[in-house]
């Protein structure tokens, strides 16, 4: 029974991290945005850097505040013990590996918790009532 506790409280953290890590890249995506259409402000009539410069912020604004979006998801997810959840927060956890240090750090711990055989009996619906 202690096992399970311990793994309950791994996987609050767990959905605790991803939670305000979802907010913080959402909050960074809208000020990608709005900070892009400031400097589109100060373009005189080149219509190739209006285009890039669009694109480009529009691009960021929009990836960061999708996986931003998944992170909060899952992380909610995460404190209900959805068995979609565990899915989706391992696939978020793979993709921030690649956002070297912090999110590699964040990304191991994550998949280190929710591949543990304690975690994988929380969210086995075949269980639950």
């Amino acid at each position: 029974m202690e096992k399970y506790r311990n793994m309950k409280q791994h996987v609050s953290f767990v959905g605790a991290l991803h939670v305000g890590f979802g907010i913080l890249g959402v909050v960074a995506a809208m000020a990608i945005y709005f900070g892009f259409a400031f400097l589109y402000n100060f373009i005189d009539n080149d219509p190739m850097a209006e285009k890039i410069l669009a694109f480009i912020g529009n691009a960021l604004a929009l990836i960061l505040s999708f996986f931003g979006s998944l992170g909060i998801i899952g992380g909610i997810g995460l404190f209900a013990y959805k068995a979609w959840a565990r899915i989706l927060v391992l696939i978020v956890s793979a993709m921030n590996c690649l956002n070297v240090p912090v999110g590699t750090a964040k990304g191991v711990y994550s998949i280190w918790v929710l591949m543990q055989p304690e975690t994988i009996e929380l969210f086995d619906t075949s269980k639950q009532s």
